[in-house]
């Protein structure tokens, strides 16, 4: 099983306690790029060809419902 792998079932394993740090390494793995926020923003958005999430950053985990936003994106990779 690959890092990447691990990850992902971590995050599905506990999706309310998610740190951003490692929403975001696992989106990066995925293959999105990051654009940050501007002046005064708090959401950093992920693209990858058309699919775009766009995640707020929160300390200390991200919101559960961001999560699995992107578990679900994931999903639809892995079936196609």
């Amino acid at each position: 099983m690959t890092k990447r792998e691990k990850r992902i079932k971590k995050l599905f394993q506990n999706p309310k306690t998610v740190p951003f740090k490692e929403l975001d390494r696992v989106l990066k793995g995925s293959g999105f790029s990051l654009r940050q926020p501007g002046s005064g923003g708090s959401h950093y958005v992920y693209t990858r060809g058309n699919i775009q999430i766009s995640v707020p950053f929160r300390r200390p985990f991200v919101k559960e419902v961001y999560v699995k936003r992107v578990l679900e994106l994931l999903g639809e990779e892995n079936e196609a």
